[in-house]
């Protein structure tokens, strides 16, 4: 294991990586705490936040750049930032079941599915992981 391929890589990225990985610490943490408690709507206002920066700062990162300067996992991208406003809205309407389900769906796609994306061969994670 090595970070010196993530710390070559430009500014955004590293800043994506780094916030998509306190993401997942975050969304462990956040998942101990009482549903509804105020430290639960804390956290769940940072980890939106932080899911929004790793969303948006997506569109600066064009390594694979299927369409241009775009690719497939971009789309995931617009469909989180939805997803967030959706949820949001479920939240603060007390649609319960609808933001919890929504969320787990967040968490699953937009940060593992997509996390282990990362992990492929030619990756910038996948190299930190296996050295090069």
């Amino acid at each position: 294991m090595t970070l010196a391929p993530l710390l070559n890589a430009p500014l955004v990225v590293q800043a994506h990586a780094i916030v998509a990985l306190g993401l997942v610490i975050l969304t462990v943490v956040l998942f101990t705490f009482k549903r509804g408690s105020r430290v639960h709507r804390i956290l769940g206002w940072t980890w939106v936040i932080s899911m929004g920066f790793v969303a948006m700062s997506s569109f600066w990162i064009s390594t694979i750049g299927q369409f241009g300067p775009f690719s497939f996992i971009h789309l995931l991208s617009i469909f989180t930032l939805g997803s967030l406003v959706v949820n949001v809205r479920a939240a603060r309407r007390h649609n319960v079941k609808a933001h919890q389900k929504g969320m787990k769906s967040l968490v699953f796609g937009a940060l593992l599915i997509a996390g282990l994306f990362t992990l492929l061969p030619g990756r910038i994670m996948f190299e930190v992981l296996t050295g090069g």
